[in-house]
């Protein structure tokens, strides 16, 4: 089946007591037994929910992995996968992550004895001289938060399998519709589901999807065992969202294109971040392992004093954290999803004081290219 056929019906059979074709919310603690040790399926609902039960099976098949687990936020999903690694343990990071992924290894994990290093993972030389004897995990974004570096996820899953070492990939900024980690070798998948999944600014969620049925266990272990469940009314918003998945990657990709190709000829704008303009340095890379490349853009002003302006200009686009909605949001990465980095190594990443990211949404391009520009005067 295609894509967008999987999208609508994976995990989404009609409701059986009544034919319903949208999978009930199903807003109930406990279950009743027919008696000791006979049940439904379902004994408790942070165990287990039907709805959550749905869209479990929906994302895992959108990603072609046979597990899948949802969290109440994509950080709680990262926490979990991060669970698989113990004192003592050697995680590669790379080194351009979302700014709460750092802050949970540099802030949380390390107190608890796991090791870690922010590795340049554009170059796959970087990674295999990163490797340690006690390596038990690799840990990338693609593209990044917010410079869009990208990493070539088939090549660095041959390093790491070939040192016994997972790979964790956070899919988050493309969505399964325009990029699947698994099809390239990579073990495991994060997602926040706040963002594309979703879809529509109006849930908090995470995922985890994976083929390994050991690690698999320990997840849906650690899932029950910490309980940060995605609730039933969120599973069914996301489940709503991603019935309509490809139609708005499209969307913001038709739109991402368009909004990185007016800002990269702007003289008021210094640089733009985006795997779509061939000036990319991973352009090829991008090119090779996305669908697409997606509504996720950023670019540099020069100052705070620039990005200020046109983030307190903008009409149409909202200033806002977050993204992946069907709205643009514009948002100042070092004062905001970033501000858990330190300054010196935000500069080394190119996450300046004059950096803005934009996330395009589906309003109509000329629209949000009109809003841009008057910002930018």
């Amino acid at each position: 089946m295609g894509f967008s056929t999987i999208a609508i019906h994976a995990g989404n059979e009609p409701d059986s007591a009544t034919g319903a074709v949208s999978v009930p919310i199903y807003q109930t603690s406990t279950y009743a037994q027919e008696g000791l040790g006979k049940h439904k399926g379902f004994e408790y609902a942070r165990t287990h929910n039907p709805t959550r039960l749905a869209l479990e099976k929906n994302i895992a098949a959108l990603e072609g992995a046979k597990f899948g687990f949802a969290f109440a936020s994509g950080m709680s999903a990262t926490d979990a996968v991060l669970k698989l690694v113990k004192a003592g343990d050697h995680v590669i990071l790379g080194d351009n992550t979302y700014g709460g992924t750092y802050r949970l290894f540099s802030r949380v994990l390390v107190d608890y004895g796991v090791e870690f290093d922010l590795v340049d993972t554009t170059d796959a030389v970087n990674i295999e001289r990163a490797f340690k004897p006690n390596t038990k995990m690799v840990f990338v974004e693609t593209p990044t938060n917010p410079v869009m570096s990208v990493t070539d996820l088939r090549a660095v899953s041959e390093i790491a399998h070939a040192h016994g070492s997972r790979v964790v990939c956070d899919n988050t900024f493309m969505s399964p519709y325009l990029q699947r980690p698994m099809d390239f070798g990579v073990d495991i998948v994060v997602h926040s589901t706040t963002k594309y999944l979703n879809g529509h600014s109006d849930s908090i969620g995470g995922f985890v999807a994976l083929n390994d049925e050991t690690d698999a266990e320990w997840i849906g272990f650690i899932q029950n065992s910490i309980g940060a469940i995605l609730s039933p009314f969120d599973s069914f918003l996301v489940l709503r969202g991603t019935k309509t998945l490809a139609v708005r990657m499209e969307a913001h990709d038709r739109n991402g294109r368009a909004v990185a190709a007016f800002l990269a000829e702007h003289p008021r704008v210094q640089r733009v971040y985006y795997p779509g303009l061939q000036s990319h340095p991973q352009f090829e890379i991008a090119s090779r392992q996305q669908r697409g490349f997606g509504g996720m853009v950023a670019f540099e002003t020069g100052s705070l004093e620039n990005a200020k302006k046109v983030l307190e200009s903008v009409k149409l686009c909202t200033l806002a954290e977050s993204l992946g909605g069907v709205e643009s949001l514009i948002s100042h990465p070092a004062t905001m999803t970033h501000a858990s980095i330190p300054l010196e190594k935000r500069q080394t990443l190119g996450i300046s004081d004059g950096l803005i990211r934009i996330s395009v949404g589906i309003e109509d391009i000329e629209d949000i290219i009109a809003d841009l520009d008057q910002a930018l005067l």
